[in-house]
């Protein structure tokens, strides 16, 4: 919303409780009454989720305000070919596919102290779109990990529609210079190009004991790669132990994150006015699912 007058009705919603003009009220979610962020605010909130949550950085971001509807996606392999003088062009093979998204709910309440709120001096609109973008970034990223599907969306790690098991380790407690190396290897050198290691910092510990038979260790001191592929650190993914998935290598654009709403928020004022409080209802409607599951491989701990 870019609308100069909206941000100072939306503001002063949030502050004060003040009723937006019922030019403005009308934009309200019929179902939960709350509101679009100002451009501003949704800007900074979008900032802050990025660093939040790391498949908002890598992954595929689709916006579509329909709550319900089908993706469709295409598995495209084919490569062009040098054809003869007056031949026939041959046609490529490639797969169509459909991706049924839903439009899963995730809510936070955040609440602040009244002496706050009535402080003109204290930045409300920093502090509520650094705490929400918190909030729901570490709950979309845990989901978008280790999510079923039932009422939440299919994370990578998933047993059915998550990832390819690229590598079985030997061990249910430690993890291999070869096992890595394997693990590397699983993946297609397509996928390989833009992928990147996801890793728990407990798993990044091991990793950097790791050595050859030289005494070198597989991952350099002071490197943010390991094998010449950037390494994220989510304490999300599982840690090694016995039948867990610790390590996720691969293109992770090719998990689909389908915004059906983005951020929206009301006051709650009177739930906590008898403990001087003032609470802000934030939602979000959303679905995540891996397209191609080779595009990823994980390694899985012995059981």
């Amino acid at each position: 919303m870019s609308n100069t007058t909206y941000k100072t009705e939306f503001w002063d919603m949030i502050r004060r409780g003040q009723n937006l003009a019922g030019q403005y009220r009308e934009m309200a979610d019929t179902t939960t009454g709350t509101y679009l962020l100002p451009e501003g605010a949704g800007n900074l909130y979008n900032e802050a989720l990025n660093k939040e949550n790391l498949f908002r950085r890598v992954a595929t971001i689709i916006q579509t305000p329909t709550l319900d509807s089908t993706v469709h996606a295409i598995s495209a392999t084919a490569i062009a070919d040098w054809i003869p003088q007056g031949s026939t062009i041959p046609e490529d093979s490639d797969n169509f596919s459909q991706y049924g998204f839903e439009a899963y709910k995730l809510a936070s309440i955040a609440k602040l102290h009244v002496h706050f709120v009535e402080d003109n001096q204290f930045d409300i609109e920093k502090y509520l779109v650094r705490d929400f973008a918190r909030r729901f970034g570490k709950a979309e990223e845990n989901a978008f990990l280790n999510g079923d599907g039932n009422g939440r969306p299919t994370g990578i790690l998933n047993s059915t529609n998550g990832a390819d098991v690229g590598v079985m380790a030997l061990s249910a407690t430690a993890v291999t210079l070869d096992e890595i190396m394997k693990l590397f290897h699983s993946v297609k050198p397509e996928y390989r190009e833009k992928a990147v290691w996801v890793i728990s910092d407990t798993t990044a510990l091991a990793l950097r004991t790791l050595k050859n038979n030289e005494g070198n260790y597989l991952w350099p001191e002071n490197s943010a790669n390991l094998l010449g592929r950037p390494v994220v650190i989510s304490n999300n993914m599982p840690v090694i132990a016995a039948g867990n998935k610790p390590i996720a290598f691969g293109d992770f654009s090719y998990y689909w994150i389908v915004e059906r709403m983005p951020l929206t928020v009301r006051p709650l004022f009177e739930k906590y006015v008898l403990s001087q409080l003032k609470g802000y209802l934030g939602y979000e409607r959303l679905d995540g699912k891996l397209i191609r599951s080779e595009a990823i491989k994980v390694l899985q701990m012995a059981a």
